[in-house]
């Protein structure tokens, strides 16, 4: 099999993932589930794997295969696993479950290597740039920064007691952070770095975002620059793109007929793919706000979406 340039999955409550030719919207693979639901698709950055987080497993999958069977199984969380993510390299990846724990994998070995207490179910973990602290949000309503080279939790914060964090993103060089709670409401801050290696947090700016749930952040990366965008999907059925220059709205994305739950930018953050509720996923254009595919095939909600273009989407 040649491997395709773009890798789009998406997985729904139908207990399958699916793969999408990005640009026709045809489905060309679908992996029969059955274990669990799945919350939460991450490809590794070599394009090689997906990461499905279940319930309480995390299963591997080849990108590049038909095999329907998983190629590695990490099995030490005891509740949804609903974060999961890589390290730049890929050597290892971490998880957050609503267990209350974080935990760090080894991908070339079973079994979990650390694991980091939050003392309330874990709904988001984001790695820092600097590939040395995860950043995790509860449904407590706590961020705590875990410090991976003191093994400890160096920071934590409570923007909104009793209100649970739904989603966490950091800016691609390090310089921002957004926490999105169940008010629909974005705290940002600014993160300083502090007289030693531990990271700072300067409160930015408080962005009522939704009436509703938020369910996913996400700040835009790197090759988006000089253009910054926050994009923000919601219970309410829409995504919203703000410019994080001031944090205006430049963009409402309406289509989807329920909630979407996630969202996923193209490498250079001209595009957009989301996931709903209304069991389809959709390919916006950032700049005009329109679909411009709608991926149509699973039979339930699809709470969740992985893109790797690696270049860029053309079309």
């Amino acid at each position: 099999m040649s491997q395709p340039s773009v890798i789009l999955a998406t997985a729904s409550y139908d207990h399958t993932i699916r793969f999408w030719e990005a640009e026709s919207g045809r489905c060309y693979r679908t992996i029969q589930y059955p274990y669990s639901h799945v919350n939460r698709l991450e490809i590794t950055p070599d394009k090689q794997y997906v990461a499905a987080a279940g319930n309480p497993h995390i299963r591997l999958f080849e990108v590049n295969s038909n095999s329907p069977q998983p190629v590695m199984s990490y099995d030490s969380h005891t509740s949804n696993v609903m974060a999961v993510g890589f390290q730049c390299d890929g050597n290892w990846m971490y998880s957050g479950s609503e267990d209350g724990t974080v935990k760090i994998w080894d991908l070339r070995a079973p079994g979990c290597q650390r694991e980091y207490e939050s003392r309330a179910a874990v709904n988001t973990v984001v790695l820092h740039p600097n590939q040395t602290e995860l950043i995790s949000g509860d449904q407590n309503g706590n961020i705590r920064v875990w410090d991976l080279t003191a093994n400890s939790c160096s920071c934590e914060l409570v923007p909104e007691v009793d209100t649970a964090v739904r989603s966490l993103t950091v800016m691609w060089d390090g310089s921002l952070v957004v926490a999105a709670n169940n008010h629909g409401t974005c705290y940002v801050w600014r993160l300083l770095r502090g007289t030693q290696t531990t990271t700072n947090f300067e409160p930015l700016h408080k962005l009522q975002a939704h009436s509703g749930y938020i369910l996913k952040c996400l700040l835009s990366p790197e090759l988006c620059d000089p253009h910054r965008y926050l994009a923000t999907a919601s219970s309410d059925h829409t995504v919203k793109i703000w410019n994080v220059d001031g944090f205006t709205l430049e963009k409402v994305l309406t289509g989807h007929q329920r909630w979407v739950w996630d969202c996923a930018f193209s490498v250079d953050g001209a595009y957009l793919i989301t996931a709903s509720s209304d069991a389809t996923a959709r390919l916006w254009t950032v700049a005009t706000g329109e679909t411009i595919q709608v991926y149509q095939g699973h039979h339930k909600a699809t709470v969740c979406c992985a893109l790797h273009d690696g270049g860029f989407l053309n079309g």
